[in-house]
């Protein structure tokens, strides 16, 4: 496969960069990643794994000379993050970022990006609940859709070869605006996480069921839960900070569905119950049928 970047730069050294790293060197599609991390020992890690051609110490030296520059750090820092690296970015470079929201991005990081330098926001469908420098494999984006949320004047040119990026990567890529995108993730993501967290939290608050006993006793799907309430609590902060209004509208939405779920429990509705669990029901088989999960036993998972 071609080259399609000399320099690509990571900033954060975590699941999504390591992935990214090992991705491109998979199919050959950077001279060299450098890469940079603020704790001085995620970089020491990094340079013991090898993770990156080079690491770096600073993120001046890290943006110098990189045609592309991906952000892979929480949704709250890129701000910061865009105005450190302004000063050193070179004119025709593109900056991107895989944060899970994408309207509170653009607004964070667009105003410090000077004129020549071109910022399409992305954001990979894909990731485990492991963190940190280690976790990074290059198979994470196959199959697996990225989104790209381009700004208005975003040249066409600079658009299709980051698009081409990520299919070489793997990735299916789908492009749509920036509140869109964030209403969707609402559904998809982040309102799931939130009561991902929830139910774990209830079980940890709840006196009449021991620890010992969600533990030894935990079913498929609460084991489920615990696997997405394992998922790094400065990230997801950031995401429900940052993508606030889709997510307390989706909030909302379920807790009605919930009240009518309670009062047809409550009334022994039965009727209800079973036509919308049928209904529901579809939906799983429509992420089997594109690709995004499979129908084996456990759903693939490890039984243990």
């Amino acid at each position: 496969m071609a080259q399609l970047y000399d320099r690509v730069a990571l900033i954060g050294l975590g699941l999504i960069a390591g992935s990214l790293f090992h991705a491109m060197k998979r199919a050959g599609l950077a001279g060299e990643v450098v890469g940079y991390a603020r704790s001085a020992e995620t970089r020491d890690v990094a340079r013991e794994i090898g993770l990156c051609d080079r690491v770096v110490d600073s993120v001046a030296e890290a943006v110098e000379g990189a045609d592309l520059v991906i952000l892979c750090v929480p949704v709250g820092a890129m701000g910061a993050v865009a105005a450190e690296i302004a000063p050193h970015l070179k004119q025709g470079a593109l900056v991107s970022d895989v944060g899970s929201t994408k309207g509170a991005v653009i607004e964070a990081v667009a105003p410090h990006l000077p004129d020549g330098v071109h910022f399409i926001p992305a954001h990979p469908l894909a990731g485990t609940e492991q963190s940190g420098p280690r976790s990074g494999f290059a198979e994470l984006f196959d199959n697996r859709w990225c989104l790209l949320t381009p700004l208005d004047g975003t040249d066409p040119e600079v658009l299709e070869r980051y698009k081409e990026l990520w299919r070489q990567m793997g990735s299916n890529v789908d492009e749509m605006d920036a509140p869109h995108h964030d209403l969707v993730l609402a559904v998809t993501s982040h309102t799931p996480h939130l009561i991902a967290y929830t139910m774990v939290g209830v079980a940890d608050d709840l006196g009449r069921v021991t620890d010992s006993e969600v533990v030894q006793y935990s079913a498929a799907g609460f084991r489920d839960f615990t696997r997405i309430a394992a998922s790094d609590p400065t990230m997801w902060r950031d995401v429900f900070l940052a993508n606030k209004d889709a997510t307390l509208e989706i909030l909302g939405r379920f807790t009605e569905e919930l009240f009518a779920l309670q009062r047809a429990i409550r009334t022994g509705d039965g009727e209800h119950l079973h036509d919308y669990f049928t209904r529901t029901r579809a939906i799983r088989r429509g992420i089997i049928e594109a690709g995004q999960d499979t129908d084996v036993p456990n759903f693939g998972r490890n039984a243990k």
